[in-house]
């Protein structure tokens, strides 16, 4: 193989890499996010269905074990956090990402791509200075 030929080959490589990397991240977002929302509805089941004195069966691995149900709760609750922590940080990585495989690819940047969500205080200030 000549030369032209090696560096065409050696870029699309660094495309696909950067493509299959991408998609990844994708895929990990949704396996996430599928764990959180099933969190989210033993959260709602153990708020609506169980009172506090009963003890509910978790699962750990391959075993059932009884807890208490504010413990339980208690865990599922640092789960979900700990479940939006990944997520975010995926999220912030995949932007990166894209952006990267945009300028592998020569397409320009994603714009508005960057944009954040304005903070709980950000949107009292505001609505305080509409309310004047």
């Amino acid at each position: 193989m000549d030369a032209g030929s090696q560096c065409v080959l050696q870029y699309l490589t660094e495309v696909e890499e950067a493509a299959e990397d991408v998609l990844t991240t994708k895929q990990q977002i949704v396996d996430l996010d599928m764990k959180r929302n099933r969190n989210r509805e033993a959260l709602s089941a153990l708020k609506h269905e169980m009172s506090d004195s009963e003890k509910v069966k978790v699962c750990f691995g391959n075993m059932f074990i009884k807890f208490p149900t504010s413990k339980t709760r208690e865990m599922i609750q640092k789960d979900l956090e700990q479940l939006d922590k990944e997520i975010s940080d995926l999220r912030r990585g995949l932007k990166a990402k894209v952006n990267c495989l945009n300028e592998m690819q020569g397409n320009p940047e994603l714009r508005g791509y960057n944009l954040s969500p304005l903070s709980a205080d950000e949107i009292r200030a505001i609505n305080s200075l509409l309310t004047r």
